[in-house]
């Protein structure tokens, strides 16, 4: 099969490199975002998938707006695909680009659809707390990952799992669902189905505020938004602005999902759930751990920070480094 390959971040890298190894299939080019300018010296850094593609010799075409650029159309006319695959891509395909492979677009999308439509499917499912997502292929359409659906694998997710963990594993999860829809979809082996669009849930793009912390939430909710948001979500410690990066949610509906060093303290639970605090507040500290604080309901353990202009550290470091005490508050008057 002849195969033009979009895509631009890690995410879609192991798909690309699936293709490449497979002798089914023969990559005649890869397109993707433009080079952007990162790091100190404001250089220009190509994306992942680029990188790979110049390493295997594979043409590289890089509109600033694909479903613009004429030189890009007529090349995509020219070669004659067998069909393009589309792997976080990050443009809007058009019609036209739609219409020209033979058996179409294949998107390998992060969630299972039609739940999670949208840019953000990997974040918000962690937001939302599921504790199972996935991958799923489509034929696309001119709608916002609305196209009749090929193919799903499904995945657990565990409770401290956080984004770059989660979409790391979808990421190999997709290249091996792609493999798999391709050649299936060649012998005609698979047919689409549409989606229920009644079931649909959408991931929109994330906001400068989604990353804000209010410490009245439930403590479960503050995980899993610090989770799925990873590793950006920010509170205030002393008026300062700081990054909480990781947390384990307490309580008997989560020792068993948590490590043993913070199992262990299931046997001071009536202890600790008995002080009383408003949100954002230290109840205590625990040694080689980090320090514990009072929601709106439930407590959360800080497990990793990062403050300004600082490497993440563990939250014990964080609690010895400040000389943290019991009794102050994170966020302004307690939240954010």
């Amino acid at each position: 099969m002849n195969l033009v390959f979009f895509g631009t971040p890690e995410f879609a890298v192991p798909s690309l490199e699936r293709l490449l190894a497979h002798p089914a299939f023969n990559l005649l080019a890869v397109v993707t975002q433009p080079d952007k300018r990162r790091g100190r010296g404001n250089q220009l850094i190509p994306s992942p998938v680029k990188a790979v593609a110049i390493a295997h010799q594979v043409p590289v075409w890089q509109p600033a707006r694909v479903k613009k650029d004429a030189l890009t159309l007529d090349k995509l006319r020219a070669v004659g695909a067998d069909a393009f695959v589309v792997v976080a891509y990050g443009q809007i395909l058009s019609q036209e680009i739609l219409d020209m492979p033979r058996l179409g677009c294949i998107n390998a999308h992060g969630s299972i659809l039609p739940q999670y439509r949208g840019a953000a499917p990997i974040q918000w499912s962690l937001y939302h707390g599921e504790t199972e997502t996935g991958i799923t292929t489509m034929l696309m359409d001119a709608g916002m990952d609305t196209g009749p659906m090929l193919m799903e694998a499904r995945i657990s997710v565990s409770l401290l799992e956080n984004f770059y963990e989660l979409a790391a594993r979808l990421a190999e999860v997709a290249a091996d669902l792609l493999v798999e829809t391709l050649l299936k979809l060649e012998q005609r082996a698979i047919h689409p189905v549409p989606q229920d669009n009644n079931r649909a849930t959408y991931a929109p793009l994330i906001k400068k505020e989604d990353y804000e912390l209010d410490w009245k939430r439930e403590a479960i909710a503050l995980h899993n938004q610090i989770r799925g948001f990873y590793p950006n979500c920010v509170t205030t410690f002393r008026q300062e602005p700081m990054k909480i990066i990781a947390t384990a949610p307490l309580g008997p509906a989560y020792w068993t999902d948590l490590p043993s060093d913070i199992q262990k303290l299931e046997k001071d639970w009536s202890t600790l759930v008995a002080k009383s605090a408003q949100p954002g507040e230290v109840i205590t500290l625990i040694k080689g751990l980090g320090p514990i604080v009072q929601t709106g309901n439930g407590l959360l353990l800080l497990r990793e920070i990062q403050l300004p202009g600082k490497r993440p550290q563990s939250g014990w470091d964080f609690a010895n480094g400040t000389h943290l005490s019991p009794g102050e508050v994170f966020g302004a008057n307690g939240q954010d």
